[in-house]
């Protein structure tokens, strides 16, 4: 996978850039925990019971008792981000999708993944994944979305079967003022992490938005709740031709698909927050474009009609 290099950002920085002393915690004056405390922190924040049936999350790699002092947070484990983190003298990298979603067979250094598994150990850096637990949050992937576009008045867009009324897939919420979507698209496109992507929008470029849905990463699944919901519009990632022109030739609110790293990355800045407040350890977020489309050109070619008249006007 391809990826935009940008420097990865300190959201705090206390320890600077030095590893955590392995071998024991005296004289160190920056704040130093451990693998496990951390797991335990953000097990305690998303647990893991949250997560889907079929999603991997918690500790992928790392002693229990290896000292940490650095944490870097990402959107993908891919070599541009555990190289960052090596640079950065992390200790522990916190991911939001899985290294090992899909079963594997081996982690041989001749396969992909087996690469990443062994640059890690080799690095002592830890690995923990938050995911689908950290979508369901309260707050969590789709708050930090919903406010990074200036949406207030926040709620869940398919409620979490608990009694947690906060909790669930998507958020709704209000803009300050009415856009119009060709308005609003562009102020997403504006807002959201700069990707090649960029930011499409269907329906009527004219159409009156306010109430808006919002979700993180893949979000086709949830288009029959943003009709159910009523919302003007509904952003997400990764939506499909046909469930959108039947979604659209339904009547149903008008659909913008930005990059998916783009809808997760704002997610990183807070969950980095609670780190340090928590645990007073140094985080640094990864601002590298891990989205895997990296060239767009917008199509600039006469239609259809206009190429037959060319045609039929030749000698």
């Amino acid at each position: 996978m391809s990826a935009c290099l940008v420097p990865a950002r300190v959201v705090s920085a206390g320890p600077g850039p030095a590893r955590a002393n392995r071998s024991s915690r005296a004289g160190n004056l920056a704040a130093v925990t451990s693998v496990g405390e951390v797991v335990a922190f953000l097990e305690r924040r998303y647990p893991p019971a949250w997560a889907e049936s079929w999603d991997r999350v918690g500790l992928v790699l790392g002693e229990p008792d290896a000292p940490v002092a650095t944490i870097a947070l990402v959107v993908d484990c891919v070599p541009e981000t555990v190289e960052e983190a090596v640079d950065a003298g992390a200790d522990l990298i916190v991911a939001h999708h899985p290294l090992l979603l899909r079963g594997v067979a081996s982690v041989a250094p001749t396969t992909y993944k087996g690469r990443l598994v062994h640059r890690l150990i080799k690095a002592d850096i830890a690995l923990f994944t938050v995911h689908t637990n950290a979508d369901v949050a309260a707050p969590g992937v789709s708050d930090a979305l919903a406010i990074r576009l200036g949406l207030s008045s926040l709620r869940p867009l398919v409620p979490a079967s608990d009694d947690d009324p906060r909790r669930g897939t998507g958020r709704i919420g209000e803009l300050p003022a009415a856009l119009s979507l060709a308005e609003f698209a562009a102020r997403c496109a504006r807002v959201l992490p700069p990707t090649a992507w960029g930011v499409r929008a269907a329906g009527d470029p004219d159409r009156e938005v306010r109430t808006v849905a919002v979700c993180g990463g893949s979000g086709d699944p949830f288009l029959a709740d943003a009709v159910r919901a009523g919302v003007d519009a509904y952003l997400t990632a990764d939506l499909r031709h046909h469930p959108v022109s039947e979604h659209l030739a339904d009547g149903g609110p008008a659909l913008l698909d930005a990059a998916h790293w783009a809808t997760e990355r704002p997610w990183l800045d807070a969950a980095a927050a609670e780190l340090s407040a928590g645990l007073g350890v140094r985080t640094v977020v990864s601002d590298l474009d891990t989205d895997p489309w990296t060239v767009h050109v917008p199509s600039t070619g006469k239609p259809a009609d206009q190429w037959l008249e060319a045609k039929e006007s030749r000698p």
